[in-house]
C-alpha cells in the first residue's frame, strides 16, 4: 500500500508540508498537491488516486461543494480536514462523499494511521471483487443473482441494476449490499455489518456503515429518505427486507 496515489488538497502550505513529511517518513511517497478545489478537480481528471485529503474551507469552492464533484471520477476514500467540529458539520461531510471527518488541530500521526486504516480497506475491497472476477471467468464455482424487482444485484459480474439500468457502485458499497442481499429479513447492527463486510472490529465512533447504507439507498429505493428496501431497526440495527418477488438463482 505505500506506493499507493494520494492527493493532498489544502491552501494552507503548513498544513501540506507536515503531512507530507509524515507520510515520506511512513513510506508513502506517490503524493500530490493542490491548494484550491478547482486544482483538485482538475488533478483528478487527469489521474487515478487511491485516497484524498480535502480541506473544507478552501478559496473559491469549498471542499463540500468539490467532493461531489470528485465522486463523479473516483470512488476513492476522502478524508475531509475542518476546523469545525459540529455533528452537523461532519455528517454534512458524510452525506456529500466523505469516507472519514478530521478536526483540526489533529495530530499527524492521527491522520496518516486513518489513511492506512482507509487505504486498507479500499484496497482490500478492490482485490476482493477482483478475486470474485477471476473465480467466475475460470468456473470455479457457481455466483448468483439477486432480483428484487427494482433493482437486481449480479454477484459474478459484480454489477447492480436499477429498474434495468446499470448503476455505478463502489467496492464496499456493493460489497454491503451484496452481503444483506446474501442475508434477506436479518437485522445486522453497525459493528457486525462492519466486522463480516470490512473484515475487521468497528470503532466506537466509527459512521462508516451508516455513511454506506445511505449510499446504497440513494441507488436503490425510490425516495432514499423513505426506504422499502433497507430499513433501519431502531436500536438493533439494519436488514435488507425480502418481499415476496424477491428471487435468487445462478448465472
Amino acid at each position: 500500500m505505500n506506493d499507493a496515489s494520494i492527493l493532498l488538497v489544502d491552501d494552507e502550505w503548513s498544513i501540506i508540508e507536515l503531512l507530507q513529511t509524515v507520510l515520506y517518513k511512513e513510506g508513502y511517497t506517490n503524493i500530490d498537491t493542490a491548494g484550491t478545489g478547482e486544482a483538485a478537480m482538475m488533478a483528478c481528471e487527469l489521474k487515478k488516486y487511491d485516497l484524498i485529503v480535502l480541506d473544507v474551507m478552501l478559496p473559491g469552492r469549498s471542499g463540500i461543494e468539490v467532493c461531489p464533484f470528485l465522486r463523479q471520477t473516483t470512488d476513492a476514500p476522502i478524508l475531509f480536514l475542518s476546523a469545525r467540529t459540529s455533528d452537523f458539520d461532519k455528517i454534512t461531510g458524510f452525506a456529500v462523499g466523505g469516507d472519514d471527518y478530521i478536526t483540526k488541530p489533529f495530530n499527524p500521526l492521527e491522520v496518516v494511521a486513518r489513511i492506512r486504516s482507509q487505504l486498507r480497506r479500499y484496497f482490500g475491497a478492490t482485490h476482493q471483487l477482483a478475486m470474485e472476477s477471476r473465480i467466475k471467468e475460470s468456473s470455479r464455482r457457481v455466483l448468483n443473482v439477486y432480483d428484487y424487482g427494482r433493482f437486481r444485484i449480479d454477484e459474478a459480474a459484480c454489477e447492480l441494476q436499477v429498474e434495468g439500468i446499470s448503476v455505478t457502485c463502489p467496492a464496499l458499497v456493493f460489497q454491503l449490499l451484496l452481503f444483506l442481499c446474501k442475508n434477506p429479513n436479518q437485522i445486522f447492527s453497525k459493528s457486525q455489518l462492519y466486522e463480516h463486510v470490512w473484515g475487521e472490529e468497528s470503532l466506537s465512533d466509527d459512521n462508516t456503515v451508516m455513511v454506506h447504507i445511505h449510499r446504497i439507498r440513494e441507488r436503490i429505493e425510490k425516495d432514499p429518505s423513505n426506504p422499502s428496501f433497507i430499513i433501519n431497526v431502531r436500536g438493533l440495527g439494519y436488514k435488507l427486507v425480502q418481499a415476496n418477488e424477491g428471487r435468487i438463482y445462478s448465472s
